[in-house]
């Protein structure tokens, strides 16, 4: 699967998005291509854990609500790997609540983005945690 990378994004940063809604994945594939970002997606915590360890992406970000692991448990996993303990994980919600934000940063998660998301929102987020692991 060849995928067309912009020769001016930031040194060919890899975004794994994982979400369970086809069409949240696939805005954020088109934002973040559009952005120079190569882009993995995941539908599911299951899924996302084998394209972590195959693709070693610079930033994640999870949706919380998905079927059989969810953003938690799927952060928490991610984090208990010392290959991506410094992997920034930013947890994608419906849901602007205080707990959801708490319970993301207990388990690991560098930041919270609300969706929808705009385009903006979601490549400064990738900017920013991209700009500070280097």
């Amino acid at each position: 699967m060849s995928e067309s990378v912009n020769p001016d994004a930031p040194a060919s940063r890899k975004v794994l998005v994982i979400d369970d809604s086809n069409t949240i994945r696939r805005s954020a594939e088109i934002f973040l291509k559009q952005g120079g970002y190569e882009v993995v997606l995941a539908e599911d915590g299951f899924d996302a854990l084998s394209k972590v360890n195959d693709h070693a992406p610079d930033v994640i970000f999870c949706d919380i609500l998905m079927p059989r692991l969810d953003g938690y448990q799927t952060c928490a996993i991610i984090k208990r790997n010392p290959r991506f303990a410094n992997t920034p994980v930013i947890m994608l919600s419906s849901k602007d609540g205080l707990f959801d934000k708490a319970r993301g940063r207990m388990v690991g998660s560098q930041d919270y983005l609300t969706k929808p998301f705009t385009k903006d929102q979601l490549l400064q987020a990738v900017a920013q945690y991209t700009a500070e692991h280097r």
